[in-house]
């Protein structure tokens, strides 16, 4: 079954046949963004005149080609845009240059018609949970405002969850794309490392990719094809030929396994708990298809990737910024940066290297576990949400999230395409997401189960008290 069109797809169609202007589309993309400025805090560097004069060109008769044309696009300021400075949420980027050319996926996606109209907040250099840094402050998730939208693509996901455009670039080393999708109500696709070729090589080499993240299961889709492709430079990139084989419609799993963990660190909050069992129940009646339970201990012998995660991560951070560099400049970082870079520099060789090739361990038995038709459903958020400013309780101080919050590492370490689809809610009020993982290559496989998902369990695609763009700009 066909999935229903999203709004993306709605509004870049209005475009491209003349019943919307892409000045429209784009001055109400701006109105919110600034209108919410002071409650949400998603958007830095807006940029109404150039956003304006590129949709003014559309209208008078430009460019009228690209699956996105018109779609007002944040950028997450760890993505360089052609002549903005990316600052990465630091104080000590605060006088970078303008970068001189657009990152891939920001490249990719308004070569296909996107107009950027600004960037979208995260934390620090990426490296937290939650939104909140000292160059932009504080980042609110429209469901809650006194929780956080996740990170570090937070930004992104509070502007899309709130109608406030309709594009929004993500990145996911850890989790990134799909904590802000389970805490925002959004669909998020951590693709197969690879598909989306990677340059310059991330601060975490191996781990990190783009992905996409939508309000719908069909723009998830729209917007994963505008973005995969290979790239001069990643070594581990498919090429263009082998990513068009993998473009089909894929088949179902033959073999479901689900479990609270991958890793054991500790149990489930009870309201997270329950509300992945009723997810869990509702996918397997959906399917007609038994569920195989796993503890957490059961999965990895020989370490824990959730816990060299940060040991690989920390230290490969260290290095990205300059040893020397991060000595230098560590006062004037967020604590929670502190932390995770101060981790960074004690980390000896050996440390890291151990990690690193234990990494192989842990994608032999994922391989071995799901082989080419199997799947695997977690919790994507293993928390019912933190406060804003990255407390899990209004007694606790700032630093950074402990790790018993996260569900999502293990997928970035192994490589494994995984998806958080809405599926209920939790007792904060923030939404709740289930991940689905699936071998590797078989993004297409996610996405036809999230389109499934959506068809039989539709979710709200926007938080309560917020509405979607087509709807002032097309009704």
């Amino acid at each position: 079954m066909a999935a229903t069109p999203g709004p993306l797809t709605r509004l870049s169609d209005a475009v491209r046949e003349g019943r919307l202007s892409a000045t429209a589309l784009v001055s109400e993309s701006l109105r919110r963004l600034e209108s919410t400025s002071a409650t949400l805090n998603v958007a830095t560097d807006l940029s109404p005149d150039e956003a304006l004069e590129a949709a003014s060109r559309i209208d008078q008769g430009g460019r009228r080609a690209g699956v996105l044309l018109g779609a007002p696009l944040l950028i997450k300021d760890l993505e360089d845009w052609r002549g903005h400075p990316t600052r990465k949420g630091s104080l000590a980027l605060g006088s970078v240059a303008p970068a001189t050319s657009d990152g891939v996926t920001p490249g990719r996606l308004r070569n296909a018609g996107a107009l950027a109209v600004g960037k979208s907040t995260l934390p620090e250099f990426a490296i937290e949970g939650f939104t909140a840094n000292l160059t932009t402050g504080v980042t609110r998730n429209p469901w809650n405002r006194d929780y956080s939208p996740g990170g570090s693509s937070g930004g992104s996901g509070a502007a899309l969850s709130a109608g406030l455009a309709l594009i929004a670039t993500a990145t996911d080393g850890g989790g990134s794309v799909r904590i802000p999708a389970s805490l925002c109500g959004l669909v998020g696709l951590k693709p197969t490392n690879g598909m989306i070729g990677r340059w310059p090589a991330p601060d975490w080499i191996d781990y990190s990719t783009d992905g996409p993240l939508a309000t719908s299961s069909d723009d998830l889709r729209l917007l994963y094809d505008v973005m995969i492709g290979p790239v001069a430079g990643d070594p581990t990139t498919p090429t263009a030929s082998m990513v068009r084989a993998m473009g089909r419609r894929d088949d179902l799993p033959l073999i479901v396994f689900a479990a609270e963990r991958t890793s054991p660190l500790g149990p489930l909050p009870a309201g997270v708990a329950s509300a992945f069992h009723e997810a869990v129940s509702a996918f397997s009646e959906l399917f007609s298809m038994r569920v195989i339970w796993k503890e957490p201990d059961s999965f990895f012998d020989g370490g824990e990737p959730d816990l060299d995660w940060f040991t690989v991560c920390a230290a490969e951070h260290v290095a990205s910024l300059g040893r020397e560099w991060v000595v230098r400049h560590m006062h004037e970082f967020h604590v929670a940066t502190q932390e995770f870079l101060g981790l960074g520099l004690e980390i000896e060789i050996d440390a890291y290297l151990e990690a690193r090739r234990r990494r192989y361990l842990y994608v032999r038995q994922m391989d071995e576990l799901l082989g080419q038709n199997g799947l695997l459903l977690t919790p994507s958020v293993a928390s019912e949400g933190w406060l804003a400013d990255g407390r899990l309780t209004s007694s606790d101080v700032v630093a950074g999230l402990p790790p018993h919050v996260y569900s999502t590492a293990m997928q970035n370490v192994t490589g494994n395409p995984a998806i958080s689809v809405p599926m209920g809610s939790v007792s904060t009020g923030l939404p709740f997401g289930m991940q689905i993982t699936a071998p590797h290559y078989r993004d297409h496989r996610l996405l036809d189960i999230a389109e499934r998902l959506e068809s039989a369990y539709p979710w709200p695609r926007y938080a309560p008290g917020y509405e979607s763009l087509e709807s002032v700009l097309l009704d």
